[in-house]
C-alpha cells in the first residue's frame, strides 16, 4: 500500500504524498533530534525536507527507495541547518523508539544517546532506533559497511561507559 502511494506521489498525486509523508514523519523526527537535538531546529529541518521532496519526487527512481531516500534529504538538511546556526541547544526529552523501559530510564538512554558524537548518534538511532539494517545505514550515508559497524561498536562501548558511570558522564 506505502509503495503504491508512493508510486501515485511520484506521479503528481498530492493525496498520495501527504499520506507518504504522515507515514514517515515519526521517523523523520527521531534521526532529526538524534542530530539536532531542539524542536524547532528539528521542525524546520523536517519542512525543508518535505519542500524538497515535494519538489524533486518525479526523480525518485525506485519506489521502494523513498524512505532511504527522504531520510538523506532529511540528513543533509540536517547538517546544513548544523553549520548554518554553529550551535547545538541540549534538550532531554524521551525518545518514542525506545521501549520497555520506564519514563526516567527512557530520559537517561535519551541523555546517553545525545551525549555522543553526531557520526555515532546517527548510526545508533538509524540502526538501533529505526530499525535500519548495516546495508541500509551505510547506504544512506554513504559509508561502508564496516564503518557503521566500527561506530555503532564504539557507540555502544560510550553507552556502556556511561551507564556504568553516570555521574561522572554528568560532571556531578
Amino acid at each position: 500500500m506505502f509503495e503504491h502511494h508512493v508510486r501515485l506521489a511520484v506521479k503528481g498525486n498530492h493525496d498520495s504524498f501527504m499520506y507518504i509523508i504522515r507515514e514517515v514523519e515519526g521517523s523523520l523526527y527521531r534521526v532529526a533530534k538524534g542530530i539536532l537535538y531542539s524542536d524547532m531546529d528539528c521542525a524546520d529541518a523536517i519542512q525543508e525536507t518535505i519542500i524538497k521532496a515535494y519538489s524533486s519526487i518525479e526523480g525518485l527512481k525506485n519506489e521502494k527507495y523513498f524512505k532511504t531516500w527522504i531520510t538523506r534529504i532529511l540528513i543533509n538538511k540536517c547538517r546544513d541547518l548544523l553549520a548554518t546556526k554553529k550551535k547545538v541547544v541540549p534538550v532531554y526529552e524521551i525518545n518514542e523508539g525506545v521501549v520497555d523501559l520506564n519514563i526516567s530510564q527512557k530520559i537517561e538512554v535519551w541523555e546517553a544517546i545525545q551525549n555522543l558524537k553526531e557520526e555515532m548518534r546517527v548510526v545508533i538511532i538509524l540502526y538501533y532506533i529505526e530499525g535500519w539494517s548495516l546495508k541500509e545505514t551505510a547506504e544512506l550515508l554513504d559509508i561502508a559497511e564496516g564503518t557503521v559497524k566500527s561506530r555503532l561498536a564504539r557507540a555502544r562501548v560510550q553507552l556502556a561507559s556511561y551507564f556504568d558511570h553516570p555521574m561522572e558522564q554528568r560532571g556531578v
